[in-house]
């Protein structure tokens, strides 16, 4: 499963015709609610064509994405992924995206905790997020993701982008049973500024045995998270039996961060 999981997230990101797979998936997205504590987020669904169960996999954005950079994410990786047999589960966290009326965002709590207090308030609050509302609205969708009747629970996986990958670090650490997990840019523009969050990061991948795959752009802010957290996780004895994969790719000139 961790190789075609590879294979599907490189189809996603390099095929410019990724995002006009959807006319292969009968029905396209399914708009869904996941019960977070008191929150009612809202979520696209994809479901693959044919008889379950199927795998799964749960997409986190970032955090600073426009709603149009959430929605392209979103229209990209659903219909590669269920177009190759997975149900995928993209999950508008609070504030963001199609749950902008479910409290307030992780880029606006951040921004404010920048322009009031500086730089270090901003990494403390960004770390604190990680571990406390944002973690909790993705381990909702993960609950979800796995009480669909049509997804195989031994074959789930998650998956996300900056922000978004931080969080899919922090679920294998606390989850063993997910079969892999994918890291694409996580940390990236916070990495230098943050001793906080790489020391965090690094203890979940230290004390994880699920396979990661870190993907990064050489001409996004730094690759030094991937090459760090990818040589902490095939470093320990206890993984003898798998490993991680670290892969550089490049985006064109005009792409961004954000650009997926």
């Amino acid at each position: 499963m961790t190789k075609t999981l590879v294979l599907l997230l490189a189809l996603a990101i390099a095929s410019a015709l990724a995002a006009r797979a959807e006319d292969r998936v009968s029905g396209g997205p399914e708009t869904v609610v996941v019960q977070s504590g008191t929150l009612k987020l809202h979520a696209l669904l994809w479901h693959p064509g044919g008889h379950g169960p199927f795998p799964a996999v749960l997409f986190s954005h970032g955090s600073g994405n426009t709603p149009e950079n959430q929605a392209a994410q979103a229209a990209t990786v659903g219909p590669v992924f269920a177009k190759h047999g997975y149900v995928l589960l993209f999950v508008y966290r609070r504030g963001s995206g199609l749950s902008a009326d479910q409290g307030t965002s992780a880029v606006d709590l951040l921004d404010r905790e920048l322009a009031t207090h500086g730089q270090d308030a901003r990494n403390k609050l960004q770390l604190e997020l990680l571990q406390t509302d944002q973690l909790t609205d993705a381990l909702a969708g993960l609950t979800f993701l796995r009480a669909l009747p049509e997804v195989d629970t031994h074959r789930v996986a998650v998956a996300g982008h900056s922000f978004g990958a931080s969080l899919t670090l922090l679920m294998a650490e606390r989850d063993s049973a997910l079969r892999a997990a994918i890291a694409f840019s996580g940390s990236t523009a916070t990495w230098e500024h943050s001793p906080q969050l790489r020391a965090r990061l690094i203890a979940a991948v230290g004390r994880t045995i699920v396979p990661i795959f870190f993907i990064e752009a050489e001409n996004d802010y730094s690759i030094a998270p991937a090459k760090a957290l990818s040589a902490e996780w095939s470093g320990s004895a206890s993984r003898t039996a798998s490993r991680s994969i670290h892969l550089s790719v490049r985006r064109p000139p005009t792409g961004t961060h954000s650009s997926f």
